[in-house]
């Protein structure tokens, strides 16, 4: 039995792996790579030398830890969500849940597409606020390893609300309504785009129960020199916290994440997915 899960993992990497070099080859998404990692990089660039009213740090330097984290959340949940829809609008779902430990396979799968997926416009969005702003990343070395490690967290805990997401949803308009809807609320909110201090009390109360707050909070502890933590909630840094609450928000998403799939899976059928198919014929007709 743990031979045949460990064929479905392996399975599930090659997917993956497959998966990604397609999406490298597909016009849409390298513009999707370009288009937002590029206009962030360039919007970054133009910015190097604007501070940020009230303190001495540039707008680059305090800006992109949070569009980090920003990235890590959406990438995580966006994705998954709409690949669990479309694929089981097309039977992929019920093809993977005919196999010997399928559906691991389909997660492991999905978890390493979607950790690959991200590294393109990382890269993009990176390089050119590298080589243009001195000094970019405070803590050097150490930093980017620190940052590296953090988007892994942040994928972790955002790619299991992703699938739960996804296998509640019917269809892909139902993703990008009440699905998302209260995740880019979220984030706009949790300090990615300004400091949480200005908004009320309530809603930093609720920022702070969430991840995304505490992935910027951690990214920008790497990017931004101590003084900068004036700036923060508390003005003090609280990295231990930050990586706890990431870390219990994985855990619990791969715990529910699971179950909420073999739930959906036992509902899967030859004929749920073809009324599937004819509802979505009548759509695009």
């Amino acid at each position: 039995m743990n031979h045949l899960r460990l064929h479905a993992a392996r399975v599930g990497v090659r997917r993956g792996w497959t998966l990604f070099r397609l999406s490298l080859r597909n016009p849409e998404d390298l513009v999707f790579y370009l288009l937002w990692g590029g206009g962030l990089a360039i919007y970054l660039v133009l910015n190097r030398n604007t501070v940020v009213e009230g303190t001495d740090l540039v707008l680059t330097s305090v800006a992109l830890p949070g569009v980090l984290a920003a990235m890590a959340v959406f990438g995580g949940i966006v994705g998954p969500a709409f690949s669990l829809v479309v694929e089981r609008e097309d039977g992929t779902l019920l093809r993977a849940k005919a196999a010997p430990y399928g559906m691991d396979g389909y997660v492991v799968g999905q978890v390493v597409f979607q950790a690959l997926g991200i590294f393109p416009m990382l890269v993009v969005l990176l390089v050119p606020p590298a080589l243009a702003v001195d000094g970019l990343m405070y803590r050097g070395a150490f930093g980017w390893v620190v940052v590296a490690l953090l988007m892994v967290f942040g994928l972790v805990a955002a790619m299991p609300l992703g699938m739960i997401i996804g296998s509640l949803a019917r269809k892909p308009t139902q993703v990008s309504t009440w699905g998302m809807f209260p995740i880019i609320a979220l984030t706009l909110y949790s300090g990615i785009f300004g400091p949480v201090a200005n908004h009320p009390g309530w809603v930093q109360g609720i920022v702070r129960l969430f991840p995304t707050y505490w992935l910027g909070h951690a990214t920008r502890w790497a990017f931004l020199p101590d003084a900068a933590k004036a700036i923060e909630l508390g003005g003090t840094w609280q990295v231990p916290q930050a990586i706890g609450v990431v870390a219990a928000w994985a855990v619990v998403g791969l715990v529910l994440a699971p179950i909420v799939l073999r739930r959906m899976a036992r509902r899967e059928s030859g004929s749920a997915v073809e009324a599937r198919m004819a509802e979505r014929m009548q759509r695009i007709g």
